[in-house]
């Protein structure tokens, strides 16, 4: 709706996980570093959690676009399945075509897949998102799978994603065995006062508004008060704020509307 108003290629503030929007604040650096010593090091099992918003899925969206064609990928988003379903949804995102929908055949038919890969030099790289949402039972499956492996390496890289509770579940009696298979752990936190503002700038210079439209330092220090420097949450309000701009027909969004803006999300939260 605003767009035209601000010149604006496409709406900076969306709250989809689109990787070409992706802020790389020191955080998030610190993330992709882990995991790419993770998969290139072939380390099995890597965990990165973070709290709801902190952009988890958007750096798993960026880490898989840099890969090279020479690392396979699996991305599974939300594993609300059973043990054979969430097997099934990985063979079918690596591309395998298994005709016996059995728990045996579905890992004898990745056993050879991961194998053929290895022959040929690739590495093959699994992630789940949204991994607070498995039972102990599957995680102790993801644990089997990352078994597969030969004399010198890992044949599959399994990185598990997800909220804070995440670790508390590995954290169970049931699953040390998994626990202790995890090489690579990274948590990350929100953006600082400094990187919030350089994210929204970000995120305007790729849109193609930089140059014609402010917010304020007022403005944003509200926005940082209010989101506690959460991206999501940031998305959120700045997509307001830019809304309430086009009405009032401003290129300048101060602290007022910021202010109006939240009043209008909290008033909603309340009556959710």
């Amino acid at each position: 709706m605003y767009c035209d108003f601000y010149g604006l290629k496409e709406r900076p503030f969306n709250v989809t996980s689109d990787p070409s929007f992706f802020f790389l604040s020191q955080k998030h650096k610190e993330a992709l570093s882990h995991l790419y010593y993770g998969v290139t090091q072939r380390k099995g099992i890597m965990v990165i959690t973070g709290e709801i918003g902190t952009g988890k899925t958007t750096l798993c969206r960026f880490f898989l676009s840099q890969l090279g064609k020479n690392v396979k990928t699996a991305f599974i988003l939300n594993p609300h399945f059973s043990e054979i379903q969430l097997l099934e949804a990985i063979i079918k995102d690596f591309g395998i075509f298994c005709a016996d929908k059995t728990r045996l055949s579905f890992i004898s038919e990745l056993n050879r897949f991961l194998l053929s890969e290895s022959e040929s030099g690739n590495n093959v790289v699994l992630i789940i998102d949204e991994a607070q949402n498995l039972k102990p039972n599957q995680l102790e499956q993801v644990r089997l799978l990352s078994n597969l492996e030969t004399e010198k390496e890992k044949l599959i890289q399994i990185i598990l994603v997800g909220q804070p509770e995440l670790n508390r579940r590995l954290n169970l009696y049931d699953l040390r065995q998994l626990q202790q298979r995890i090489m690579v752990r990274y948590h990350i936190t929100p953006l600082n006062k400094d990187e919030l503002k350089e994210y929204i700038s970000h995120r305007l210079q790729i849109a193609g508004g930089a140059n014609k439209i402010t917010f304020t330092d007022e403005a944003l220090q509200a926005i940082t008060e209010f989101t506690s420097g959460v991206p999501r949450l940031t998305n959120i309000i700045c997509d307001r704020a830019l809304l309430a701009g086009f009405v009032l027909e401003t290129y300048v969004v101060d602290a007022d509307i910021i202010k109006r803006c939240i009043e209008e999300l909290e008033s909603y939260f309340v009556k959710q």
